[in-house]
């Protein structure tokens, strides 16, 4: 042993060699779960919705919460939360924010020029971080 360093408990020892859940894999699986609630909801996947990009608001958080798209793709944000609403807030477009979002609701907005804007949800963004990216090119 080395002088002054102290021993740590085997029991520490284990918890401290458990390999950490990415803030990655938490996301994915609960894009995951978000996605399940959009096929219980509308008896198909996200991406069979006709003409339009789908963004699910699920557990404060959109799902994808970055997406590139290119100019004219009408993004549709929808609600899959059973309790929560939520609304949509395109800022830096400079367009109001959405009504809020009760659950089964959805929003829409097609994309006119490129460049990246940051949308949010007006009720959720600071407490909960509920915060997304479109990145719209030509």
């Amino acid at each position: 042993m080395f002088p002054g360093i102290r021993q740590l408990p085997l029991a520490l020892l284990a918890v401290l060699s458990v390999p950490a859940v990415s803030v990655a894999d938490e996301a994915a699986e609960l894009c995951a779960k978000a996605e399940e609630r959009y096929v219980d909801i509308f008896g198909q996947p996200s991406s069979a919705a006709d003409g339009v990009t789908v963004v699910t608001m699920y557990k404060y958080r959109f799902c994808p919460e970055k997406l590139t798209v290119p100019v004219g793709t009408t993004v549709r944000w929808v609600n899959v939360d059973k309790r929560t609403s939520h609304s949509v807030h395109l800022k830096e477009a400079g367009e109001p924010e959405s009504d809020r979002l009760f659950p089964e609701e959805a929003f829409e907005f097609t994309f006119l020029s490129a460049g990246s804007q940051q949308y949010l949800c007006g009720p959720h963004w600071e407490t909960q971080e509920m915060i997304g990216m479109v990145t719209v090119t030509d």
